[in-house]
């Protein structure tokens, strides 16, 4: 029997955060009271299929990377919690992503600088 393939990648997305769960079992979570930082880039793996990364960091700059394509409107609803968060500057960055990443919102309290973070 065939079934359809297994997702490389599944989010959930709750009142209290987003976890996102890897195929290989490895999991990344993080609460929406802890989020700092969002940022929006582009990626695209060796397969060369690019997709828009949305990167949610907390203060220690450890945070959870969630694939456009896995993002639904639960998803966009909770991001406009966020204090003064700008739907219209998360679209712009999402039509100019490439391989770098734009931060489209900062906590306006942060309780300490966030160190700029490399990505594979």
């Amino acid at each position: 029997m065939h079934g359809n393939p297994v997702p490389d990648t599944y989010v959930y997305v709750t009142e209290e955060g987003v976890t996102r769960h890897y195929a290989d079992g490895s999991v990344e979570a993080l609460a929406w009271e802890d989020v700092v930082e969002v940022r929006v880039g582009g990626l695209t793996p060796a397969d060369g299929r690019a997709d828009v990364l949305i990167v949610l960091l907390d203060r220690d700059g450890e945070g959870c990377v969630v694939p456009r394509s896995a993002t639904d409107a639960t998803f966009l609803a909770r991001l406009r919690y966020l204090p003064d968060f700008d739907l219209d500057r998360l679209s712009t960055a999402f039509e100019s992503a490439n391989d770098g990443y734009v931060v489209v919102w900062r906590s306006p309290d942060p309780p300490s600088p966030l160190p700029d973070l490399e990505y594979d």
